[in-house]
């Protein structure tokens, strides 16, 4: 049998407290790129996570994460001649929290003054007659204020949208055309005085101030489009903004106190001599001889 001389190894001899392992998935120190690095691991400290689709609850949560103090000052900055540039002065970021506290609010002083103006003048025109609250009122209330307050911004943005100015987002379209009626919650609680010139003035004022808050804003918008024809725009929103004060005037802000002037007289072929209750009887027999 032959025997073979082998050396022995002294890194054998060292034990496996010499052995090393290097790792190759990278950490900080080297050159590697981990899944931190990546963006993978998303519980990072300081990491703000995403709200969801436009169709969740999540999504208009921060439009609605604003102090009371700062609508207040937006809400009383509309009737301000100064604020031409209350988008980017005031709305910035924009909140539907003021627009929508704004419209409904204007929606119940609407009705509440329209309400006790007509129970004035139903007391002035007869004290003795029971006075019926007119819910159908709160009904009208809702539908003009909201739809003027929401569809109307939010269509002009869609129309702007589509002949490419994009100026602004649909947020603060609604959000300066809610705040734009502010000035309507005084007029209207103003209103519920018995002196028609005084109303009309009213109106007046505010049809003004919100009108010109309104055009000083939008107007810089529609003139950055290319076509020249997008300017008429203004004059649209002119006529509908006159429309809704016309709107408030007559539908809530038209009450009279009516008392009979001189004695009843019997009109010779009258249908009926005795006139609808809470209504003057002179005035009504010759409305219904006519």
């Amino acid at each position: 049998m032959a025997y073979v001389s082998v050396d022995s190894d002294d890194r054998i001899e060292e034990g496996p407290g010499s052995l090393q392992f290097k790792s190759f998935l990278g950490s900080g120190q080297g050159t590697g790129v981990g899944n931190a690095d990546r963006g993978y691991l998303t519980d990072q400290p300081g990491q703000r996570k995403s709200g969801g689709g436009f169709w969740t609850v999540e999504y208009y949560q921060s439009y609605f994460d604003v102090d009371t103090q700062e609508v207040l000052r937006r809400c009383y900055s509309t009737m301000l001649p100064t604020s031409t540039d209350y988008l980017s002065t005031h709305l910035n970021p924009p909140d539907l929290y003021g627009p929508f506290w704004t419209l409904t609010t204007l929606v119940f002083t609407l009705f509440l003054s329209s309400s006790l103006a007509a129970s004035i003048s139903s007391y002035l025109s007869d004290p003795e007659s029971a006075f019926d609250y007119d819910f159908q009122l709160l009904s009208i209330a809702v539908s003009v204020v909201y739809v003027y307050g929401i569809g109307v911004p939010f269509l002009l943005w869609l129309a702007l949208r589509y002949l490419g100015v994009g100026e602004w987002s649909v947020i603060e379209a609604i959000a300066l055309w809610g705040y734009a009626q502010f000035v309507w919650i005084p007029v209207s609680i103003l209103c519920v005085i018995h002196v028609d010139v005084l109303r009309w003035a009213l109106v007046v004022l505010g049809f003004g101030l919100s009108g010109y808050f309104l055009t000083v804003n939008i107007y810089p918008i529609l003139a950055s489009a290319e076509a020249k024809a997008v300017r008429l725009v203004i004059i649209v929103l002119a006529v509908l903004h006159a429309a809704i004060a016309l709107t408030f005037k007559i539908m809530f802000f038209s009450y009279f106190a009516v008392k009979n002037v001189g004695p009843d007289l019997s009109v010779p072929g009258l249908p009926n001599d005795t006139p609808p209750e809470g209504t003057n009887s002179t005035v009504a027999r010759w409305l219904i001889g006519q």
